[in-house]
């Protein structure tokens, strides 16, 4: 390969190192939420990891969330209401859920 790199390669990488840090698979599951294609609040996502019994702080699920969006560059944000509503980009679908398809086997087993 040259040393170019896509838009998707560049995500891919930033997604597998991301992922690799992924102790207890909140991350994960974050991510196969985002890939329903739902809106989600910092709260949205903080409920549903309650629900999974994830022990999580809502500051912590916020960390995470601005995370995604800023160093990953994959998730959009709308920002004109009270609360900050965060989408998986829709030309990022496809990298994260391979991503996801291909850890999937390597982070269950752990």
């Amino acid at each position: 390969m040259s040393g170019l790199q896509t838009t998707e390669d560049k995500v891919k990488e930033r997604l597998e190192k991301y992922l690799a840090r992924d102790e207890n698979g909140i991350r994960k599951i974050v991510l196969h939420l985002f890939t329903s294609g739902d809106k989600f609040t910092t709260n949205d996502v903080y409920r549903y990891l309650e629900q999974e019994s994830f022990e999580v702080s809502y500051r912590g699920v916020s960390a995470m969330v601005g995370l995604m969006n800023t160093r990953l560059g994959i998730l959009s944000i709308n920002v004109t209401g009270d609360h900050n509503v965060y989408s998986l980009k829709d030309n990022y679908k496809p990298v994260v859920e391979s991503i996801l398809d291909v850890g999937g086997a390597q982070y269950e087993s752990n």
